[in-house]
Parts: structure tokens; sequence; C-alpha cells
């Protein structure tokens, strides 16, 4: 922090000018009020830039979070969000404990583009009401509260609040193409307010903060009720897991050299929101908007976060009389601005056309958000991702019939015995994973192997292995030895040993010394028994007529010999169900 102060503090300053009326905006739209925003900028911003995991990340109320926030306000009221934040900042230290910030990575980008699309169209609607100048529904759905705000406002339409929210609005998009590094949503806000008190228009018609910005009372919550506060706060906690790590990653991007630390990162979090609420905060979590804006107005380290936080308190205990005339319409406008800039409209259009997969997760995400709550929709992307990436993968997987010169050992034999060998032994290769997703359609295509003496399974390219791939396996195996079929198996991997032995699939072969280290081996060992069944003729003789019963009847009682005692009460026989 001792190293470039004047740079941090200016971008501190920068940072803190953007939030003001995004801290006072959200904090409306949650439903505490514009005091509760602010002192979650100033609690949660401080201990999140002293012990969070990231030297860049701003903290503080953010539109997702107002999104998760609005339900428990209707369901539970101040008193309840406020504890919902205690109890999730809980969480926060327990999965910094547990070491859970590197589970993150395993989200996917379609997932997190999808979420965020949904959340800017949340945000876009709940401001629908400020920006009319109507009451605000008592409804818990925003699509319709929306609705109904629209309906109440064309039975009385009245301009002034649409004006003004439209007009901050525009003036932040286009300053932000004009001069980025301009705090127009600030400039717009003032303009807003100063056109309000000199016009003249009444409260009424373009909303009024209240006067004084007094803060929120903890209160106190019926014990009885905290058993239906779990879920939303694991809700709460996931979300600021979720974005905050999400936030210092892009931070990690825009910079060179800086890397955070995601389990400290949920630590910061974590107190952050346990000491939020004592002031009459809301919950809080890394905010993107303002991060993007700190390390890009040159921040180096805490300092420009910490000093953010120390502004926005000057703020409040100077000028919360100034702060309570800023008209409703304006910070509506200020966040509707926001929900536009939240949408990469270039990220959203090239990942929509990467793949069919990508787009259809995307969707889905995005709309789970509109219609249901932001964890479940998450969870919802998380699982289509998880089902669609299975199934590519499992599409991956291949049993393909290799000629047995690709394996033999040039110049063993001449051409007539290759002729023979072929006619008699099959080598297949499996490539890729044999697991629950692909070993149903290997089960299927290696049942419907030709009418041979010998199948040789080549497995040094199955990447891996389960036990539903061991037993489809098991099950092929003694398919194709009740059909009186040899089977030979080659370059089973060492990791793939442990699940093959417990299930009892190779036990058995390995016991009668059809299991091999190579394929040439096992050609060679399926040779000389075909040699020495009589199906092939020594060398000189002439080829014996008539099918090769000798290998026949030998497999056929291989498969009829039952394991010893003790394997099978290791291994009981098991069937799956196709």
């Amino acid at each position: 922090m001792r190293g470039r102060p004047r740079r941090d503090l200016l971008a501190g300053l920068t940072v803190a000018v953007v939030a003001l009326p995004l801290a006072l905006g959200f904090g409306i739209s949650s439903g505490l009020g514009a005091e509760a925003g602010l002192a979650t900028a100033v609690v949660a911003g401080a201990l999140a830039a002293v012990f969070g995991g990231s030297s860049l990340q701003v903290s503080g109320p953010t539109g997702a979070m107002t999104v998760v926030l609005v339900p428990i306000v209707h369901a539970h009221g101040a008193s309840g969000v406020l504890m919902v934040g205690l109890m999730a900042g809980v969480l926060l230290l327990l999965l910094a404990a547990a070491r859970a910030g590197k589970y993150m990575a395993f989200v996917p980008a379609p997932v997190v583009e999808g979420f965020t699309v949904g959340i800017a169209l949340v945000i876009a609607l709940q401001q629908i009401p400020a920006v009319l100048g109507v009451p605000v529904p008592d409804e818990e759905k925003v699509t319709v509260a929306a609705f109904e705000a629209v309906r109440d406002y064309l039975g009385a339409p009245d301009w002034p609040a649409v004006t003004i929210a439209l007009a901050v609005a525009g003036l932040m998009l286009a300053g932000a193409r004009w001069r980025p590094a301009v705090p127009f949503s600030l400039l717009a806000v003032v303009a807003a307010t100063l056109a309000a008190e000199t016009t003249g228009l009444d409260a009424d018609r373009i909303g009024a903060l209240p006067s004084g910005l007094p803060a929120p009372s903890l209160g106190f919550v019926d014990l009885s009720a905290l058993s239906s506060l779990i879920a939303p706060a694991v809700a709460v906690a996931a979300l600021a897991a979720l974005e905050s790590l999400l936030s210092a990653a892009v931070a990690d991007g825009m910079t060179v050299g800086q890397k955070h630390d995601p389990d400290r990162e949920l630590f910061g979090q974590g107190l952050a929101n346990l000491a939020s609420p004592l002031f009459g905060g809301v919950p809080a979590t890394g905010a993107i908007a303002r991060t993007a804006v700190n390390v890009r107005t040159g921040a180096t380290s805490r300092l420009a976060a910490l000093a953010h936080a120390v502004v926005l308190a000057v703020i409040v205990f100077t000028a919360a009389p100034l702060v309570s005339r800023i008209p409703l319409a304006a910070l509506a406008g200020v966040l509707l601005a926001t929900a536009v800039r939240m949408i990469e409209v270039g990220s959203v259009r090239a990942m929509a056309r990467a793949t069919r997969a990508d787009a259809l997760v995307l969707v889905l995400t995005a709309c789970a958000t509109l219609a249901l709550d932001l964890v479940q929709a998450v969870v919802i992307g998380l699982v289509v991702a998880g089902a669609l990436a299975l199934r590519a993968v499992a599409r991956n997987a291949r049993l393909d019939e290799v000629p047995l010169h690709h394996e033999d050992t040039p110049g063993s034999h001449d051409a007539a015995e290759h002729a023979l060998l072929a006619e008699h032994i099959v080598a297949y290769r499996l490539d890729g994973p044999l697991f629950f997703a692909a070993a149903h359609r290997f089960l299927l295509e290696l049942s419907e192997v030709a009418d041979v003496s010998v199948v040789i399974l080549r497995m040094s390219r199955v990447t891996t292995i389960d036990a539903s791939g061991s037993l489809v396996l098991k099950d092929a195996i003694e398919k194709l030895e009740r059909r009186g079929i040899t089977v030979l198996v080659s370059g089973i991997r060492d990791g793939h040993h442990r699940p093959l032995e417990a299930l009892g699939v190779i036990g058995r072969l390995d016991a009668t010394g059809r299991v091999f280290a190579s394929t040439p081996e096992a050609i060679a060992a399926a040779r000389e028994l075909l040699h020495g069944s009589g199906v092939l003729p020594a060398p000189g003789n002439p080829r014996p007529e008539g099918p090769p019963e000798p290998v026949r009847e030998a497999a056929q009682e291989a498969a009829r010999q039952p394991a010893d005692t003790a394997e099978r009460e290791e291994n009981p026989p098991s069937a799956l169900p196709l």
C-alpha cells in the first residue's frame, strides 16, 4: 500500500464517485433503503479490501444480490434480511476454511454469461416503477411487478420521472463511450437533482429518498423463524462466493502479475457480511463494475478500495441531507444504464455461435435467472452444462476394429497365414472414456462382433473407466464367451486395474493367462492357441476343414467354470440392466 499511494488514492476517489449512486440505488432496490446501500458500501468495502484475497477487488451492494434480497424482504422483512446476511457470513467463513475457492474454476463460461444476462434483465425490470413514477406493486415476481407498473402508468401517464430516468441513462451510456474515465453517473445524478430542484417538481411525481438517511435497526428475529432463513442464507452465501470470485478473476485478467487467493477472498467476504448487518447494511459481494473502474484508473494495491470506503463514509456523515434530495427516478436511470452495460453483446453473440450446447446453456441460465432465483438458475445451468459435456465425452468413446498387421511383428508369418489369422482373430481398440455415459453403447457394439474364434480387446487408449464401464465390459466378455469366442485383453493401464479387479472383470482372465501387456503378445498367444487346437494348421500342413470346434469348446468350458470361493464372496454376480 506504500508503493504508489497517490495513484491508489486517486483511483479510490474515482471509484467512490461511481459507487455512490449505485450504492443508493441498490439499497433502494433491495427494499431496505438507500441508507442500507451506503452502510454496505462503507463497512463491507473496507473489511473486504483489508482481509480479501484480491488487491484490486472493490466490494459492496450489487445488482445480483439485490435480486436475491427482494423476495427475502417480502417474506421476512428487513430484520430477516439482516439475519440472513449474518448467516451468510458464517457460511462464507466455513467455505474459506474448507478451501472451496478453487471450485469456481468448474463453472462453465456460458453459465456465467447467462447468469449475467439474466441479472441485467431483472435489474432493468426492477426499475420500471421508479422510471414511470408509480408506486412499487406488492409483487415478489419482478416480471409481474413490472407489468402492473406499466398498467398503472398507462391509466394516468406522467412524464417527469420518465424524462429524468431516460436522460440520466442516456447520458451515462453516451458518456461511457465518449470518455470512459469520466464519472458520468455522478454528473448525471447531480444534473437531474438540480433540474428537479430548479423546476420545483413534486417529489411524489419523481420519487424522493428519505430525509437524513437514518440507519435501519437490526431488530430481533424470532428464533422459530431461523429454520426458514437457512435456505435464503445458503442462496446469499453461494451468490456472494460466485460473484466475488468471478469479479476477482476479472481483475486478474485486466492486469499483469496480479493473482487473487480464492480462499482468502471468501474469508474477507465472510467477515464483510458478518459486519455489514450490524451497521444496517445488506449482504455484499465483490462488484465487477466498480472493480473494473478501480483497475482502469490505475489502482495498484488495497489502498484504493479502502480509500473508496472512507470517501463514502465521509459523504454519509457530511452530505446526507444533500444525498436525500436525489430523485428516485435519477437513481433508476443509473441502474438502467448499469443493466445495459452489464451485457457484453459481443461476448454473448460469440458464445451463442460457438456451439449449440453453449447457446442452450446460456439461454436456459438467463431464462431461469429471470423466472426463478439466481442460485437455482446457476444450479440448472451447471446441471445442463454437465449433462451436455458428458454426452460430448461419451461420443468420443469408440470401438474400432484394427487390422492384425498393424500390431503384428512384420515377417512373423506369410500372407497365407495372415489370411487365416484374420479369418479367426479380430482385434478391437477401445478409445476414450469407458464410463456410465458411454458404456451402454459400447456393449451394443461389442455384442455384434462377427462369428470369430478369438477377440482381442486393446485397452491402452482407454482414458478412464468407472464401475459402470467395468460391469459392462464384464458383461460383454461373458456374452462373447457364451458364444464360444475366446477373449484376450491387452494394454490395461496401471490406474485401471483397480476397478477391473474389484468388479471381477479380469481376475478369471488373468488366472487363465488371457491378460497381456501389449497387443503383439496377445496376437502371438491367439495364434498359438489356434495352432494348438488345430484350427490353424501347423507350419507346412494344410488347413483343416470345418468350424473351429476345439477353440469354441474350450472357451465355452472356461465361461462355465465358476470363480473360486473367495472371488465369489468378494465379487458376487451382478447384472447391468440394459
